[in-house]
């Protein structure tokens, strides 16, 4: 690569990594708002919170990236056209396709940082976060281990500990149990610990006592007990063993499953082959979106006015092309045979760079001759 193409490189990757950073910012706070609040209601505690974030990214990565070159590429030609620096360019004779080089290895650059997430990192991370979600919906001592404060668990159940221990033992709990109607239970004890059985957690209550108050005749039965042992499946929901979801799987598998395959998954081959070849066609789309976006701009002239006009056709002309996919992907997705139109967007964005570098080719041509005329 020449100075030039060192150049133009730089800045593009410098100012991509500042957008990506702000618009990645962006989506993480909005997603981590409703996250942070369902976890801390389960009595998770930062760590998960901040773990959970993380696995979102490279989900947010696939939708931020691609709109963070764009902007990149619009500012830095934006720029470098008020600056005459494009004009500058071309009067040294270099053609709009030599000056999209660095505009296509930045935007190989991009397709492989969109097809890493997508085929690796988007995969694994689901897998975690979907395990993560389990293990902590079913993480019922997160629910119970807040001392000092009454706490809803379940419908119908309130608890309050005065203290916890080091090693988890609850000391003074109260326990009220509203779950049926014709009777309201109320256990009081010293000590009580929190355990796992095969079939639910069980609350294991000791040195304590009983008091049920019958809704029939407002009759109060009152037993104590030396150990006592509540289930509390009875009344919570545990989720069940969870299924892997096809978005796990990695893409060469999803390309070769099959009827028996994707039954395990409760799917079906099409939804199977359709996320695989969505993976794929996300990091090709990718690659043409600056060049579209650089040659568009290349296709004005300095004025002292900005180049307006070319920013809003490049906008123009990209939002189509993510129309196409919403069309064109509804279709792919619901017959086999159809899948071919899954790549309907990639080619038609290499149709419109194509269409756009031509016609900045011809726009130069002109100017050249205008020139020219003008001279002779």
């Amino acid at each position: 690569m020449g100075r030039y193409d060192r150049y133009i490189l730089s800045q593009l990757l410098v100012l991509f990594g500042f957008f990506s950073l702000v618009l990645i910012s962006v989506y993480w706070i909005n997603q981590a708002v409703d996250l942070f609040d369902s976890l801390l209601a389960d009595g998770q505690n930062v760590a998960v919170f901040l773990e959970f974030t993380a696995l979102s990214l490279p989900q947010i990565m696939l939708l931020v990236l691609p709109v963070s070159a764009f902007v990149a590429v619009l500012y830095i030609f934006n720029r470098m056209i008020s600056e005459s620096e494009l004009v500058v360019l071309q009067t040294a004779g270099l053609s709009p396709l030599r000056l999209l080089r660095p505009v296509i290895v930045f935007g190989l650059i991009l397709a492989t940082l969109i097809a890493v997430p997508a085929h690796i990192l988007a995969p694994a991370a689901r897998t975690e976060f979907n395990s993560r979600s389990v293990e902590v919906s079913q993480d019922l001592a997160g629910r119970f281990l807040r001392a000092g404060e009454f706490i809803h668990p379940a419908d119908g159940l309130t608890v309050f500990i005065r203290e916890i221990s080091e090693i988890g033992e609850f000391r003074d709990i109260f326990l009220q149990d509203r779950s049926d109607p014709g009777a309201e239970t109320t256990y009081t004890a010293q000590r009580a610990l929190l355990v796992r059985a095969e079939d639910g957690p069980r609350l294991v209550m000791f040195d304590g006592m009983a008091q049920t108050r019958m809704a029939e005749g407002d009759r109060l039965a009152v037993v104590q007990f030396d150990d006592f042992t509540y289930d509390l499946a009875q009344l919570i929901d545990m989720p069940e063993q969870r299924t892997r979801d096809i978005r796990e799987m990695p893409t060469p598998f999803l390309l070769r499953a099959t009827d028996k395959e994707a039954d395990l998954f409760g799917s079906t081959v099409l939804a199977m082959r359709f996320v695989a070849h969505d993976r794929i066609v996300k990091a090709l789309f990718a690659f043409f979106i600056p060049v579209i976006g650089a040659a568009t701009l290349m296709t004005g002239t300095f004025s002292r006015f900005g180049v307006w006009p070319q920013i809003l056709l490049a906008v123009c002309l990209v939002i189509p092309l993510q129309m196409i996919w919403n069309v064109t992907g509804t279709y792919a997705e619901r017959d086999l045979s159809l899948m071919w139109l899954a790549y309907v967007q990639p080619v038609a964005a290499g149709v419109v760079a194509v269409a756009v570098v031509i016609a900045a080719g011809r726009k130069r041509r002109m100017r050249r001759g205008g020139s020219q005329a003008v001279a002779a």
